[in-house]
């Protein structure tokens, strides 16, 4: 079985259980262009060159005087020379290597700047040990690249976090499968050999190997991974069981509709790569900072030695500037999108929420309407008994279980509807002589008498009369425009039932909930305006749209942009495509059509319209946290660059090539410390 999983982060890329290498093209900026590098790759390098720049510590002189003792022992003065070379060259190659290859493609980032930092000073030590210059800058290269070393490492590792949600999508698929032959016995095969048409068995307990259908027994399905649904979701024959999903409590027989790239979590892989590709504004602006704060340093290194020469301080000068490249490292700067957003994600996805589009999530936090389209995403799509009326001394109850009765044989909708209510309140007594009437009804006789249930055709064909005590009922449940059928015996009509497309409890709750928010919830429904407007008035949306043809769904969206609204647009259907991609966020039910989700940018997993707050609340939360990240990088490095260069040196006040690296990463640690505040973020308490 194909696994689905090839998450392409710009900063990256990690296979179930093993450390993957990273292509990472592109911020600009150059943060994200550690290509072939990975998280065990700087764990190794910062280890073995912080124990390589213990000795550069001991015997520096520098030192030697601060902590006042003495060493002096043959060759001592080839500790420097010898050991700062092996960490320049072995240690450092990673931000050297990334540097050429920025200076190539003309994308100057933090690489390069990391490059011509050491660079430099390890061109002013060499010249120290030669006696062309008086500078002891061999600890301090030492300490700058292992430091520069533990912070890739500790954003390499921060990120590989971030995915780890979406990666264990891959691993949800199992090996090996249990397949049926068509004489009955079952053999093990792999699960990538599956094909289209084979009959699977999965055991209690074991997940399903492949998309497919019941096609005999029942079991309640584990589809947390997939839906983010905390409770097993009860399947029987005919229903659609998804790849990865776990039988909790029997077995079942699957009949495989789907395999490899084209399973449903195969999809959630491909979207999770798209939203991991796409990029949000956010990142453009700090692509840019990234990218201006390289000509702001240069410019800045460039004054710092004209100034600090003039003035007669060669070699202050080369301090100076080693420590203005140092401090000017975007680190901070290049990170702070990228792992707000790739955390974002997997919270994202391990609530059913597959951010397929970064610029959807972003506008979220924008939305001030939210336009849902009626069936199948704040209705069920399926009509339930809302009202029963008796007459002729029957009773609600008994015309509930009498007309359940008649129509338990019959395959229509409605009539399994009637029988689902029924046996909710208790046994459906058995009827005998089922016989369908076409266009008109059923017939069946219960304990032993005749009974039909039919609509108004039936009371047309045997001209019959509803009593008066029925009338206001039927009445009422006409004008919400739900549809009544009737129960009759003999030449009279004993009792009628109301039926309606169901509302989702949690339809209900979704809406009141963006509502308390401040935003506008909108239905839109190609019914008829009375039905309509039942449903609305039941949910307490803000305005309705009915009698639409799918192909003007679109133009309620563009009708309510034009009243200066930023529209979400919520839908599962083909006819809801257009409208999705006209509206400013477009969200698409899970389980609907290929196409609508092809044109939204978010989707949601189960069939939860709860899930647009959990949107909304994490673009919200999301937001806020790349704007106090950014605040911080750039921030840090307008008061840094400055006191770098040794503008209040005449004050006493000194900044070190290796202090500007161990703040440089301290600024780092604190925007990763503040973007992993998001896991703290309960979306299903939004």
């Amino acid at each position: 079985m194909a696994r689905p999983m090839h998450d392409h982060s710009d900063h990256m890329a990690l296979d179930a259980g093993a450390p993957a290498k990273a292509s990472h093209a592109g911020h600009g900026g150059g943060h994200g262009k550690h290509a072939g590098h990975h998280v065990e790759m700087f764990r190794r390098r910062f280890w073995w060159s912080l124990l390589l720049t213990v000795p550069l510590v001991v015997t520096s002189h520098m030192v030697m005087g601060w902590f006042g003792y003495d060493l002096d022992f043959y060759g001592i003065g080839w500790v420097g020379p010898v050991l700062g070379s092996v960490v320049f060259v072995w240690g450092g190659w990673p931000f050297l290597a990334g540097g050429v290859r920025e200076a190539k493609e003309r994308a100057p980032g933090m690489m390069l700047l990391i490059a011509m930092a050491i660079t430099v000073a390890y061109g002013a030590s060499v010249a120290t040990s030669v006696h062309w210059l008086d500078l002891d800058f061999w600890w301090e290269l030492g300490a700058l690249i292992s430091i520069m070393l533990l912070g890739h490492w500790q954003e390499m590792k921060a990120l590989g976090q971030a995915q780890d949600a979406l990666a264990a999508l891959a691993a949800l698929l199992p090996d090996d499968a249990d397949l049926v032959s068509a004489d009955g016995s079952v053999a093990t095969v792999p699960a990538d050999t599956l094909e289209v048409g084979d009959v699977v068995l999965v055991r209690s307990g074991a997940r399903v190997p492949a998309d497919g259908e019941i096609v005999d027994g029942s079991a309640e399905l584990d589809e947390a991974m997939i839906t983010g649904e905390s409770r097993p979701v009860a399947k029987t024959m005919g229903d659609k069981v998804v790849a990865g999903t776990v039988s909790t409590d029997s077995s079942i027989r699957v009949r495989v509709t789907a395999v490899g790239d084209d399973t449903r979590l195969a999809g959630i892989g491909r979207l999770v790569a798209e939203a991991q590709e796409s990029r949000s504004r956010s990142q453009v602006l700090a692509d840019r900072a990234a990218a201006l704060l390289f000509y702001v340093a240069m410019g800045a290194a460039v004054i710092t030695a004209i100034v600090w020469t003039s003035l007669g301080h060669g070699d202050e000068a080369i301090v100076r500037v080693v420590t203005v490249l140092v401090i000017s490292c975007p680190h901070a700067l290049g990170l702070a999108i990228p792992l707000t957003t790739s955390l974002s994600s997997a919270i994202a996805a391990r609530n059913g929420i597959l951010i397929k589009d970064r610029l959807a999530l972003e506008a979220s936090r924008t939305i001030d309407a939210v336009l849902f389209d009626k069936t199948g995403t704040l209705t069920k799509g399926q009509h339930a008994v809302i009202g029963v009326a008796a007459a002729n001394s029957h009773t609600d109850d008994e015309v509930l279980r009498i007309a359940a009765a008649v129509e338990a044989d019959s395959e229509h909708p409605l009539a399994r509807a009637i029988v689902a209510a029924a046996k909710d309140g208790g046994d459906v007594p058995a009827a005998a002589g089922f016989r369908s009437i076409t266009g008109r009804g059923v017939e069946a006789s219960v304990e032993g008498e005749d009974y039909a249930v039919g609509g108004p055709a039936m009371l047309r064909e045997r001209s019959l009369t509803t009593p008066d005590e029925l009338g206001s009922s039927i009445a009422a449940w006409k004008q919400r425009g739900a549809a009544v059928v009737y129960l009759s015996r003999d030449a009279g009509i004993v009792g009628a039932l109301a039926l309606e497309d169901e509302i989702r409890p949690e339809g209900r709750q979704a809406v009141d909930d963006l509502r308390r928010e401040g935003r506008r919830v909108v239905m839109i429904t190609g019914d008829a305006q009375q039905v309509a407007d039942a449903v609305g008035a039941d949910l307490g949306v803000d305005e309705v749209f009915a009698e639409v043809l799918p192909e003007d769904k679109s133009a309620k969206v563009a009708e309510l942009q034009a009243r200066g609204l930023k529209v979400a647009m919520v839908g599962d259907g083909v006819n809801d495509a257009p409208a999705l991609a006209r509206a400013d966020v477009g969200i698409a039910i899970g389980a609907g059509a290929d196409v609508a989700i092809e044109s939204a940018g978010l989707i949601l997993a189960s069939s939860d319209p709860r899930g647009v707050l959990s949107i909304i609340t994490l673009s919200k939360a999301t937001y806020r946290k790349s704007l106090q990240n950014l605040a911080w990088a750039a921030g840090y490095n307008i008061l840094a660059i400055p006191l770098a260069a040794g503008a209040l040196q005449w004050a006493g006040v000194s900044m070190p090539p290796a202090i500007a690296a161990v703040l440089m990463s301290v600024s780092t640690i604190v925007v990763a410390s503040n973007a992993q505040l998001l896991r703290r973020l309960d979306l299903k308490a939004a």
